[in-house]
C-alpha cells in the first residue's frame, strides 16, 4: 500500500475507468488525486456525485472556488491549493485575490465572515459562534446557505485529506505561498 502511486486507467476497475474517461473527456486529463481516489470506484463515484450536486448550491462557481481555497489553506493541502487556484482564476478571481482569501485578509466583509466560519468549523469540529452566524445572516444568507457551506467544507476536506494521506505528485502549477 505504501507509498501510494497514482494508478493508470488500466489499474482501476471498470466502474472507476468509466469515471476516469469522463474526466479525460471533460478536462483533457485525469487529475492524479482523482485517479488515486479511484482505487475505490465507490469513493470516486460518491465524490463526483457529491461535487456535481453542489452546482445547485447557494454559492455560484466563483464563490465555491473561493471557499475551496480557504478550506484547502486551513487544511494545509498543497494539491488542492494548486488545482483550485487554477480553477479560481478560470472562475474570475485574480491570483492576488486568491492569496488574500487564503490568508483571511480579503477586504470584502462577506469573505471575512466566510473565512471566520470556515476556520471555526474546521478548528472546532463544526461549532460556530452565534455572533458569526448572525454576521452570516446579516449578509443575506439563510439556513440553506449555512448547510450548503458545510457541504462545501466537507467535500473539500475529503480531497484535502486524501492528498495528505496519499502524498501523490501534484499535477497542477503550484500555488504561491501565503
Amino acid at each position: 500500500m505504501l507509498p501510494f502511486t497514482v494508478p493508470s486507467r488500466d489499474q482501476l476497475t471498470p466502474d472507476a475507468q468509466a469515471i476516469y474517461d469522463q474526466f479525460v473527456q471533460a478536462t483533457g486529463k485525469m487529475p492524479n488525486l482523482y485517479a488515486t481516489i479511484g482505487y475505490s470506484a465507490n469513493a470516486l463515484a460518491t465524490y463526483t456525485q457529491y461535487v456535481r450536486g453542489q452546482v445547485k448550491n447557494t454559492f455560484h462557481a466563483r464563490d465555491r472556488e473561493g471557499i475551496y481555497l480557504i478550506v484547502s489553506q486551513i487544511n494545509g493541502c498543497e494539491y488542492c491549493l494548486a488545482s483550485h487556484t487554477a480553477s479560481a482564476i478560470k472562475a474570475g478571481w485574480k491570483e492576488e485575490d486568491t492569496l488574500t482569501l487564503r490568508a483571511g485578509a480579503h477586504p470584502d466583509k462577506k469573505w471575512q465572515v466566510l473565512y471566520a466560519i470556515i476556520r471555526s468549523v474546521l478548528d472546532n469540529r463544526g461549532e460556530v459562534p452565534d455572533a458569526l452566524l448572525h454576521d452570516f445572516s446579516a449578509l443575506g444568507f439563510g439556513d440553506a446557505a449555512i448547510m450548503d457551506l458545510l457541504v462545501l467544507i466537507n467535500v473539500m476536506s475529503l480531497t484535502n485529506y486524501a492528498f495528505r494521506l496519499a502524498k501523490i505528485p501534484i499535477d497542477f502549477p503550484l500555488a504561491k505561498e501565503v
